[in-house]
């Protein structure tokens, strides 16, 4: 997993900023099927907006959720803001 530059995060903010959530984390909470949807998605678009429910947010915070996440996927957590948080990771080539 490659540290993002502060430009590389500004740009992605900037591109995903206008953007609805593609993934919602419900009650349900982060399951097996869950994380390979964002990999799929991160496979495709390298970026992915994804938006915490209040529901999935008992204990844990939506940064500690998005943290590890990013850690499942491999993929660099650009922002956490709100219940809303940014993944990106580089396509394979």
């Amino acid at each position: 997993m490659s540290e993002l530059t502060a430009r590389m995060k500004r740009r992605i903010k900037r591109r995903l900023s206008e953007e609805k959530p593609t993934i919602q984390i419900g009650k349900n909470g982060v399951s097996q099927k869950l994380v390979e949807e964002i990999e799929k998605q991160l496979e495709k678009k390298e970026m992915v907006k994804i938006k915490i429910l209040q529901s999935a947010l008992d204990e844990k915070g939506a940064r500690e959720i998005a943290s590890k996440i990013a850690e499942q996927t491999e993929a660099s957590l650009v922002e956490v803001r709100g219940h809303t948080f940014m993944l990106y990771k580089r396509k394979s080539n």
